[in-house]
Parts: structure tokens; sequence; C-alpha cells
């Protein structure tokens, strides 16, 4: 596949502060790529400065070929965004408001056709402010995808959305992908990234410190399988940690977590210790690895942090 979208070494800083730091990165046609990190990882800032809105301090970008330096007005014909928050005209019907975005391009959809894309055809005649959280995003998403862009970029698009709303807007985001759409996702979500993503970064510090298919970035970075339990005992710390199999031990307050490709084993050797040392367990489940592992153990804090 071609490459759609390249940056090379960016860098944006606001004052002391270096938002983004040397990023690189390149997105071929068609993929799903996601950027991952906590508030403040300068997610958010990259996008920007890829989508046009800030002008990097160094470091280049290029969309469809393009030289943002060069051809910033090209571009936002050939890129369709959707903000972490859309603040659009209350009393516009949600077809006017997609007339009114479609007006602003050389070329657009016809209203119908996005209304189709979005679900929204029963309410085309509504006004903005009657729709529901999750119609609002769906409305927003419709607008980013008027121009017809090569390139979509979604910041956050299921934030706040109840898990039904969220599940429509990842339908619809890989609808737009089966018609060839190169997306960009920023989330907070690992559910999300895992779902629809074929390749993530992870973003800490305003640098990239992870990058690579979603399922080779888990087995790669953590074991295969975690194992999560909670016990009040003051020793239990001490004698989990001597485990046979388990390569990496997690603690929050009671909680803990075995890291472990040997799950089977360690589960055994568990039964028998809690048996031995007397050790007391009020649960424990067993799961597959995620990215919020991968990014626990790149970082040593949760994604949101």
């Amino acid at each position: 596949m071609s490459t759609v979208v390249e940056v090379k070494d960016l860098v944006k800083r606001y004052g002391d502060l270096t938002a983004v730091n040397g990023v690189s990165l390149s997105i071929d046609g068609g993929e799903i790529f996601g950027i991952l990190g906590p508030n403040g990882a300068g997610k958010t800032t990259t996008v920007e400065m890829i989508e046009g809105l800030r002008k990097p301090d160094s470091g280049s970008i290029r969309v469809c070929g393009i030289d943002s330096a060069r051809g910033a007005e090209k571009i936002k014909q050939l890129v369709g965004v959707q903000l972490q928050s859309t603040s659009i005209y209350e009393r516009i019907k949600v077809e006017e408001a997609i007339e009114l975005f479609g007006s602003y391009y050389h070329k657009s959809h016809s209203t119908s056709r996005v209304l189709d894309e979005v679900s929204l055809h029963d309410k085309a005649d509504s006004f903005v402010e009657t729709l529901s959280g999750g119609q609002k995003q769906r409305l927003a998403l419709a607008l980013a995808i008027v121009n017809d862009p090569q390139v979509l970029i979604l910041d956050e698009p299921t934030t706040g959305l109840d898990p039904q709303a969220r599940r429509n807007v990842w339908g619809i985001v890989l609808r737009l992908k089966e018609e060839g759409k190169t997306i960009i996702l920023t989330t907070h979500y690992m559910e999300e990234a895992e779902r629809l993503c074929d390749r993530v970064g992870i973003m800490d510090h305003g640098r990239i410190i992870a990058l690579d298919a979603t399922r080779r970035l888990i087995e790669e970075v953590t074991p295969e399988s975690a194992i999560e339990l909670t016990s009040p005992d003051e020793g239990a710390e001490e004698i989990l940690g001597r485990i046979t199999g388990v390569s990496k031990l997690g603690r929050d307050g009671d909680e803990f977590i075995l890291h472990t490709r040997e799950a089977w084993s360690v589960i055994k050797e568990l039964t028998r210790l809690c048996d031995e040392k007397k050790l007391s367990i009020e649960s424990v489940s067993m799961r597959k690895t995620t990215l919020e592992d991968v990014f626990l153990s790149l970082t040593g804090r949760k994604l949101r942090e």
C-alpha cells in the first residue's frame, strides 16, 4: 500500500513545554491508525498539526503527497476532521448543517448519502438541540465526511457515549474503511483501539514510544496472559513474587496482576500457596493482556493518568 500520511521529526513547543518531541510516523492508504496516550501525551497536538490547525515548530508533514508547508489549503480539501467536541448551532436542522458544511468544499457528497452513511435519515428535519449524545456524535462524523475525504481524522470520537452508541460509531468507522478511507483515530478506550485499529502508536511525553500492529504490539511487549486477584494479606506481594513463571507482578492496593506465559502452571502454584501459606484471596480471574497492559508496561501508569 502507498503511504498517504507521512510525518517526520515533528516538534511543537509552547514556551518551556515541548508538547510534541520528534514524532515520526507513516500511515498507509486504507488503514485505521490509532494514536494512544494519556492526557497531555501530545496526541491531539499531533493530529491538529496533521489537520493543519496548528503549525509545527520543526519537522515535515505530507498528506496525499502534498507538503503541508506549501499546500495547506489543498490538504484541507482532502481531509475530514471530527474534533473532540464539535460545536454546532443548536437551532439548525441536521440536513441544513450537512448542506452548510458541504458548501465549504470544492466537492461534496449529497446530503442524502451522508445521512445514509451515519444512519440519521430519520433525523434530517430535526433541530440539533433535540439530538441525543450519540446522534450528535454521528452528526459530527457526517460533517467530517461530507467532502468525501481521502483522510479522516477522528479525535476521541466516542468519548462520553454509552456502549451502544459507541458501537454504532464503530460500525460507521469500519464501513468507511471498507470504502478505502485512511483513518487516524485517537482514543482513550482500549477496546475501541483493539476493535478498530490496524496499527497503533503509543505516545507519552510528546514521543512515540511504541508503534506496531495492535496484536503484535501486545504479544511483543507483554506476556500472553494476566491473572488478576485481590488479597488483603500483608504478605501477599512477597508470596506472589515467588511464583515460578510470573514475569511481572503489578500491585494497586489489595489488587495484584500477575503477567505470565504459563497461566495454568501459575494458577496451580497459586492454589498450592494459598493452602500452604494460608494466603487469603477474595477474587481471581484470568484474561488475555490488552493494550492497557502494554501502556502500563511501557510507562508505569494507566492510560487516563
